[in-house]
C-alpha cells in the first residue's frame, strides 16, 4: 500500500466518525459519498481479471462488502424530524461494521507488504488466482460496502419522511 492508499483509507475512517453526528438524508448526503466512490473506482479499477478463479475472489469479496454495507445501512439510525425531513446517524454497530471493512482491507494490504506476501502468493497459486485479482477484489469490496449502505439509508430516509399532505391537521 502506498502512502496515498493509507491517506484515502484514513479519510474513509474520518467520514465514518463524522457520520456519528446526525445529518439530514438528502441529495447532498448521497452525492458526496457517491462522488468518492466514483473517484476510487476510476483510480483503482481499470480491468476485471477473469483467468482462473479471479472472478470467484472478486465476487466473494464484493459480496462480503455488500453484506457489510447492507448490515450497516440497516444498523444506521434513521428518523423523521419535526419538519418531515429524514435524519440519519451512524451508531456503534454501524460504525463498527464500517471500520471492520476498512480495517480488514488495510490489515491485509499491510500484512502483504510486511511478510505475508509468500503466504498470499502460495494461496493464490494453489487456488488459481492472479495477482491482479487481489486489488480489484479489495476495491470492489469497499465500493459495494459504501454503495449498499448509501442506498439503504436513502431508501430508509424516503420511508420515514412524512408526506406533506399527512402533516396537515384534519378538521
Amino acid at each position: 500500500m502506498t502512502t496515498s492508499d493509507y491517506i484515502i483509507n484514513g479519510l474513509f475512517v474520518l467520514v465514518v466518525l463524522r457520520q456519528a453526528r446526525e445529518r439530514q438524508v438528502d441529495l447532498r448526503s448521497l452525492l458526496g459519498p457517491l462522488a468518492a466512490v466514483f473517484f476510487v473506482a476510476q483510480r483503482y479499477l481499470h480491468s476485471l481479471p477473469t483467468s482462473g478463479n479471479d472472478l470467484v475472489l472478486v465476487t466473494s469479496l464484493a459480496s462480503l462488502g455488500l453484506t457489510l454495507g447492507v448490515l450497516c445501512g440497516l444498523a444506521t439510525h434513521v428518523r423523521a424530524g419535526s419538519n418531515g425531513a429524514a435524519f440519519a446517524r451512524v451508531g456503534w454497530v454501524a460504525a463498527g461494521l464500517l471500520i471492520a471493512g476498512i480495517a480488514s482491507r488495510m490489515i491485509f494490504a499491510f500484512a502483504v507488504g510486511h511478510g505475508a506476501e509468500p503466504a498470499v502468493r502460495g494461496f493464490s497459486i494453489a487456488h488459481h488466482i492472479g495477482a491482479a485479482a487481489w486489488p480489484v477484489a479489495l476495491v470492489s469490496m469497499a465500493l459495494c460496502e459504501v454503495t449498499a449502505r448509501l442506498l439503504i439509508v436513502q431508501v430508509r430516509g424516503l420511508r420515514v419522511r412524512a408526506p406533506r399532505d399527512a402533516i396537515a391537521v384534519p378538521a
